[in-house]
């Protein structure tokens, strides 16, 4: 039976076999400058949209599917500072992201501590491709 995939950031597979996310939130910012004016409030400026965030929330349960070792792959994945495409399942192009914070709080531990619960955010912002 085939992973399917819902999200993939670079080489990272989010999919419902293995490290899946159930939670998606994106957040856009639009900039605007106050412009001073003399003896009335200022003005605001348009000077364009700031960067998009998206955050990925999720559960993994390691003895289930995926090992243990899913969030710390996000990790080493994040220090290389290396913007990554990101590609829907439905096939749409998100352009690229970097990952900004990785968390992950490990929950419901074995005698030696070893998780059968891990849930993890993963943050992004848009990296801001240059103009054609």
């Amino acid at each position: 039976m085939l992973s399917t995939i819902m999200m993939a950031l670079g080489a990272f597979r989010f999919g419902v076999m293995g490290d899946s996310y159930q939670e998606l939130t994106r957040k856009a910012g639009y900039r605007w400058e106050g412009q001073d004016r003399l003896g009335r409030e200022p003005a605001q400026q348009f000077v364009g949209p700031g960067a998009e965030e998206i955050t990925l929330s999720g559960v993994i349960y390691p003895h289930y599917r995926g090992g243990l070792r899913q969030v710390e792959v996000m990790r080493l994945i994040a220090r290389t500072g290396t913007p990554l495409m990101m590609v829907d399942g439905l096939g749409w192009v998100w352009q690229r992201w970097v990952i900004i914070e990785v968390t992950e709080t490990k929950s419901v531990l074995f005698s030696d501590g070893t998780p059968r619960k891990i849930e993890f955010r993963v943050v992004l912002r848009s990296y801001g491709e240059d103009a054609a």
